[in-house]
C-alpha cells in the first residue's frame, strides 16, 4: 500500500510539474520587447561582420595581386576568422573543434601546403582564448582548473623557462648558421604547452547537459564524415581513379609523398603490390589520421553507451563501425591493434560489459556491420593482418620504445636536454631538429629527466582528479560519459608510442576533454535540481 500510495504521489508532483512548465503566453509588450532584443542582437552582429569583411576583402585583393590567390584567401579569410573568434569566443571554439578534422584537406587542397594554412586552426584558437581570458578576469574566475593542477603546472613551466634560458639561450650565443635556438624553443614550447588551456577553456565552454551532448553529438558527426571521406579515398584509390604510388620503384613505392594525394588530405603510400598502405583520410600524414581513428574510438563509444537518446546510440554505433573500418583500410598498423583493444579497455573500464541490455545489440550489430567488411573483402582484412604481424615480428613496439630510451638517455648534455624544440618537428624551420618518434624519449631529450618527471607528475594529477571527478558524478549517462572521457585521458597520459600529444587531434581532444570531466559535477547538480522540480526524483533517494 505504502508503495502504490509513493507511486501516486510521484504521478501528481509530475502532473503538476508539467502544467507549471507550460509556458504562458507572452504579452504584447513582451513579444515587442524580444523583438527589440532579437534586432538588437542582429543589429550588433552586423556591425561586426561588414566591417570585418570589407577590411578582409581589401586585404585579400591586395594579396592576390601581390601574390597569389592561396595568399589572397590566406590573408583576408584570416582577417574575419581573427575577428570573429575574438568577439565570439564560444563559437570560434567550436569552429576550431570543426576546422580541425579537415585542416589537413585545406591545407593541400587549398592552400597548397602554405604554412599559413597548416597555423589556420590556431587563428580560432587563440583569439578565442585571449577573449575569454579577459572575461574571466574581469569576472573575478578562477584560471586554473582545478586547484590541484596549478602547483605541478608552474612546476612544469618553470623547467620549460630555465631550459629555454640556460639551454637554448646559450646556443643562441654561438648558433649554428641559419639556427634561431631561442625562437625554436618558444615555438617548442607552444607546441608542448600551447594547449594546456583549453582544460579551463572548456570547463567554461560546456554550461550544461546541452553543451555536453552538442559537444558529444558533434564529435560524433565529424567521425563520420571522416570516415566516410576516407573510405572514398580508399575506394578511388582502389578503382585506379587516384594514382597511387604503386608504378613508382625502389624506395618511393614506401614513401608517403604528397604527389599522390586522392580526394582528401595530403601524403600518402598506396603500393598494394608491396603489401604497403598508409592513408592519411582528412589530415596531412597518415599517423595523424591513426590518432583520429584511436581517439573517436573513445568518442563514438561515448555516444553508443551514454547518449540518453536512442537514435544517437544508434549513430554511435554506425561510428563505432566506420572507425573500425578504416583502422582496416587506412593500413595503419597502430590504429589496427589499438581500435580494437581501446574497445575492450572502455567496456571493461567503463563498466558497461555488464549492461548486457544495451552492450548485446551494440555488439551484435557491430559485430555484424565488421563480419560484413570482412566477407565482402577478406583479402584486404588478411593482408593488413598480415602486415601487422610481420612488423610487430620485425620490430617489436617494446624493443623499438626501450631503443628511443636509450637514444634519448646517451644524447644528454646536461640535466635540462638540448632545448625545447630540438625533437619537434614543426620546430625544424629554425634549426637542424632530430626526429624521435616515441613521446617521453623525446620529452627527455628536450627538456631533460626532471622536466620529464615535472610532467609525468602533471598528468598523473590530471588523471587522478579526473577519476575523482567524474566518479562523484551521480546522473548516470553524465558518469558514463566521464568514465569514457577519463579512460581516452588515462591511455593518453602514458602512452607513449609515437607523440600524439604534439600534434592534431590528440594535442586537442587531451586537454578539451579533461576540462569537459571537471565540468561534469557541476552539470550534474543543475540536472538532479531540474529532475527534482519536474518530480521525477525525490530529494531522499540522491
Amino acid at each position: 500500500m505504502a508503495s502504490k500510495t509513493k507511486s501516486k504521489k510521484k504521478k501528481s508532483r509530475k502532473k503538476k510539474s508539467k502544467q507549471q512548465q507550460k509556458k504562458p503566453t507572452l504579452t504584447k509588450a513582451q513579444l515587442k520587447a524580444k523583438q527589440r532584443q532579437f534586432a538588437k542582437d542582429v543589429k550588433a552582429v552586423l556591425g561586426t561582420v561588414i566591417p570585418t569583411l570589407i577590411v578582409g576583402a581589401i586585404v585579400g585583393v591586395a594579396l592576390f595581386f601581390v601574390k597569389d590567390e592561396r595568399l589572397a584567401i590566406a590573408g583576408g579569410g584570416g582577417i574575419l576568422v581573427l575577428v570573429l573568434c575574438y568577439k565570439y569566443p564560444r563559437h570560434g571554439l567550436w569552429g576550431f573543434l570543426i576546422y580541425m578534422p579537415f585542416s589537413g584537406t585545406i591545407t593541400y587542397w587549398i592552400g597548397g601546403g602554405n604554412v599559413i594554412f597548416q597555423l589556420a586552426k590556431d587563428g580560432f584558437y587563440f583569439p578565442a582564448l585571449a577573449s575569454m581570458y579577459k572575461d574571466w578576469k574581469s569576472k573575478g574566475l578562477p584560471i586554473i582548473i582545478p586547484k590541484a593542477l596549478k602547483q605541478p603546472l608552474l612546476i612544469l613551466l618553470g623547467f620549460c623557462i630555465l631550459t629555454i634560458i640556460c639551454v637554448n639561450g646559450l646556443q643562441q650565443l654561438d648558433p649554428r648558421p641559419g639556427e634561431k635556438p631561442i625562437a625554436m624553443g618558444i615555438l617548442g614550447l607552444k607546441v608542448f604547452m600551447g594547449y594546456i588551456p583549453l582544460i579551463t577553456c572548456a570547463y567554461y565552454h560546456i554550461r550544461d547537459k546541452k553543451d555536453l551532448l552538442f559537444l558529444t553529438r558533434m564529435t560524433l558527426i565529424l567521425a563520420i564524415i571522416c570516415c566516410l571521406l576516407g573510405m572514398v579515398q580508399y575506394q578511388f584509390l582502389a578503382s585506379g581513379r587516384c594514382q597511387g604510388t604503386d608504378h613508382l620503384t625502389g624506395d618511393d613505392l614506401f614513401q608517403a609523398t604528397i604527389e599522390y594525394k586522392c580526394f582528401v588530405g595530403g601524403s600518402l603510400v598506396f603500393s598494394p603490390s608491396q603489401n604497403m598502405i598508409r592513408l592519411p583520410g582528412t589530415f596531412v600524414a597518415p599517423w595523424q589520421w591513426a590518432w583520429f581513428l584511436i581517439a573517436n574510438a573513445f568518442f563514438t563509444f561515448a555516444t553508443a553507451f551514454s547518449d540518453p537518446s536512442g537514435k544517437w546510440r544508434i549513430a554511435g554505433l554506425i561510428g563505432m563501425a566506420l572507425v573500425f573500418v578504416n583502422a582496416v583500410i587506412s593500413g595503419q598498423r597502430i590504429a589496427l591493434a589499438l581500435v580494437p583493444v581501446v574497445t575492450i579497455i572502455l567496456l571493461v573500464l567503463t563498466g558497461q560489459i555488464a549492461n548486457l541490455k544495451r552492450f548485446i545489440p551494440i555488439g551484435g550489430g557491430l559485430g555484424l556491420l565488421l563480419g560484413i567488411v570482412m566477407i565482402v573483402n577478406p583479402e584486404m582484412v588478411q593482408e593488413r593482418v598480415d602486415s601487422f604481424v610481420s612488423r610487430w615480428n620485425a620490430s617489436p613496439p617494446t624493443d623499438f620504445i626501450s631503443g628511443q630510451f636509450d637514444q634519448s638517455s646517451g644524447a644528454q648534455r646536461g640535466i635540462l636536454g638540448n632545448g625545447l624544440g630540438r625533437a619537434t618537428n614543426s620546430a625544424r624551420v629554425f634549426g637542424r631538429t632530430r626526429l624521435i618518434e616515441t613521446y617521453y624519449p623525446k620529452l627527455i631529450y628536450e627538456i631533460g629527466p626532471l622536466g620529464t618527471i615535472a610532467f609525468l607528475f602533471f598528468v598523473t594529477v590530471i588523471t587522478f582528479t579526473a577519476f575523482k571527478t567524474y566518479r562523484s558524478v551521480k546522473e548516470k549517462s553524465l558518469r558514463s560519459f566521464g568514465a569514457s572521457f577519463w579512460v581516452f585521458v588515462l591511455v593518453i597520459s602514458y602512452n607513449t608510442y609515437y607523440y600524439p600529444l604534439d600534434v592534431d587531434p590528440v594535442a586537442v581532444y587531451y586537454w578539451y576533454f579533461a576540462g569537459v570531466i571537471y565540468k561534469l559535477p557541476e552539470i550534474d547538480k543543475q540536472e538532479i535540481k531540474r529532475l527534482i522540480e519536474e518530480g521525477e526524483l525525490d530529494e531522499d533517494e540522491i
